[in-house]
């Protein structure tokens, strides 16, 4: 087990994970803050859904993502379809023109993480991508009441993403700026 002085260490190193993150929200379009950002990532990822699936994802309260979806509507990157099973509830679609806004926004964030990353072999990027991986699995659903401070064993490592898949625009379940 680490060393108290290791985790130590590890909260001050994280905490440089929010300059990343302040980068990449830079980088995005002013009329796309992140929140909007967020959705169009998970509807992109997931495919068509609630707006209580979407909240739950985006784990923010539904009154957030009520906001959030206004923007990305108003815009037309999404329609609100009426849920054939459930006529007072509506289904999020992304639209053409919200893909190729989620197009661009990752390749804004791939070309600024090739930039910022590019000294960094092929295999310090995987590296990275699964210690990221493990870290957020080890953290489980940020909604859930904290663990207990006892020792357990290691968590399994969740799988790699394959090489060449599209990255994730922002972490979308982490609150963002625009979120809180």
């Amino acid at each position: 087990m680490a060393e108290q002085a290791q985790y130590e260490e590890l909260a001050r190193q994280l905490s440089a994970v929010g300059a990343v993150k302040r980068d990449l929200a830079r980088i995005m379009p002013p009329d796309c803050p992140a929140g909007s950002a967020a959705v169009l990532t998970l509807l992109g990822r997931n495919g068509d859904m609630r707006m209580s699936k979407l909240a739950e994802l985006l784990a923010v309260d539904m009154s957030v993502t009520s906001r959030h979806v206004a923007h990305v509507a108003e815009r037309g990157w999404i329609q609100r379809c009426p849920d054939p099973a459930d006529k007072r509830s509506r289904i999020l679609r992304l639209t053409p023109a919200g893909s190729a806004q989620l197009d661009e926004l990752s390749r804004r964030s791939t070309e600024l993480l090739a930039d910022r990353l590019s000294d960094w072999t092929d295999d310090e990027v995987e590296q990275l991508i699964r210690i990221l991986s493990r870290l957020r699995a080890s953290f489980g659903d940020c909604r859930s009441a904290p663990r207990s401070a006892t020792p357990r064993s290691p968590a399994p490592r969740p799988p790699v993403p394959p090489t060449g898949t599209t990255p994730a625009v922002l972490d979308t379940t982490t609150r963002t700026p625009a979120s809180t």
